[in-house]
């Protein structure tokens, strides 16, 4: 299957759609299979301690698996989280962006599944894994030509 849209147009989406946190994720590469997106830190994602919060993390895998529904589907300002599994595997190196590398492991007609490595930007190690599920619209719905 092919992108709907090119990495330009879901950026432009996003921030459409999502105003409140435009400032907040990057698109790095999209492919057919994958997404790299970057979690542009700042005081605000930033827990005691000065790394990166979870709460934050979280919302860079959310995101992700978002974006690659939204560049193979197109337009579905309506898919929802409905599943989430996260481990939390080492400490982010201090206040450095975060990377996230999703995959698309399945995308059926009611159903999309990712799986999100994240790292501290220059580093090889993961600091989180999520796997997520995304609840497609039926096509032709409201929901799946929102936008």
């Amino acid at each position: 299957m092919s992108l709907a849209m090119c990495k330009e147009e879901l950026a432009e989406y996003l921030a459409v759609v999502f105003p409140q946190v435009k400032e907040d994720f990057a698109i790095d590469d999209l492919t057919e299979d994958s997404v790299t997106m970057r979690l542009l830190t700042a005081d605000r994602h930033l827990r005691p301690g000065g790394t990166v919060s979870g709460p934050s993390m979280f919302a860079l895998a959310d995101v992700c698996v978002y974006a690659m529904v939204l560049a193979r589907l197109g337009r579905m300002a309506l898919a929802v989280t409905t599943s989430c599994s996260m481990d939390f595997m080492r400490k982010p190196e201090g206040q450095a962006q975060m990377i996230a590398k999703c995959r698309l492991l399945k995308l059926g007609r009611t159903l999309a599944v990712g799986d999100i490595l994240m790292y501290s930007e220059g580093s090889d190690k993961p600091v989180a894994r999520a796997t997520m599920t995304y609840s497609v619209p039926p096509a032709g719905s409201a929901a799946s030509v929102a936008g």
